[in-house]
């Protein structure tokens, strides 16, 4: 267990330096709505869980290095150190303060309409964005405050396809998100206490509806059409594997 714990440590070190937290969908409802001219909508409500990176491989660590001064001792056949991730009063008052002070930063940006801190690493948040789809879109993403994976990306794919990918929406891993060099970040949900509890609370629903062309989808359920609208409702959770992703083609830029 302790060597799995420090490899897991080390994998997640190189690609989230800047991170000192990850944060994850829980219980959520996303939507995103694109049009043929291009304005979109886009939506999300639920819990945002955060797991403290520095906290983890710190304690990690701590274990690891305790294990190696026990071999140094000659204690070869020693037991090997567990970590105990469970936060001391202070390290939780100090995380509670942390996240209070996260959630009125976030909530100066555009699009949030509401960011609560519940507790436990749980954020409650009702966001909603409209624009005009001439670049791309990721949510969330915010450097000043270290939110660096955005769950769902809008790409721009030539002069008159858009391409829609949620891979926050499903169990991160290098083969659902298609970040192969991120390692098996999905290992993380089988971790104690809190660190797993966040990766363990994703459920939920996004739609995304489209007057325009939906050129591909991989909902096996396929799209409704209701007049000139087309709608696919992926319905996601932990055993959820393909992250939603579809291709619309729209009005093309001059």
């Amino acid at each position: 267990m302790l060597h799995r714990l420090r490899a897991i440590a080390f994998a997640l070190a190189a690609p989230l330096v800047l991170a000192s937290c990850l944060f994850v969908p829980g219980k959520y409802e996303s939507a995103l709505t694109i049009h043929a001219d291009r304005s979109f909508t886009f939506a999300y409500k639920g819990e945002v869980m955060a797991v403290d990176l520095q906290a983890f491989m710190g304690k990690a660590m701590q274990a690891g290095m305790a294990q190696g001064a026990k071999g140094q001792a000659g204690k070869k056949d020693a037991p090997s150190a567990e970590p105990d991730f469970t936060l001391t009063p202070a390290e939780k008052a100090k995380q509670d303060e942390n996240f209070r002070k996260l959630a009125v930063e976030v909530a100066k940006e555009a699009g949030y309409r509401t960011v609560e801190y519940r507790g436990n690493g749980t954020f409650w948040v009702d966001y909603q964005i409209s624009g005009v789809l001439d670049h791309g879109f990721v949510f969330p993403y915010n450097l000043d405050n270290q939110m660096i994976m955005p769950w769902i990306a809008v790409e721009l794919r030539g002069k008159d396809v858009i391409r829609v990918k949620a891979p926050g929406y499903v169990r991160m891993s290098g083969s659902s998100t298609g970040m192969g060099n991120m390692g098996d970040m999905s290992a993380l949900a089988m971790m104690p206490g809190g660190i797993g509890d966040a990766f363990n609370r994703l459920e939920g629903t996004f739609t995304l509806t489209t007057d325009a062309e939906l050129v591909s989808q991989n909902n096996e359920n396929g799209a409704e059409t209701v007049g000139k609208d087309k709608t696919v409702v992926w319905k996601t959770d932990t055993n959820t594997h393909d992250a939603p992703m579809a291709s619309i083609r729209v009005r093309a830029l001059q």
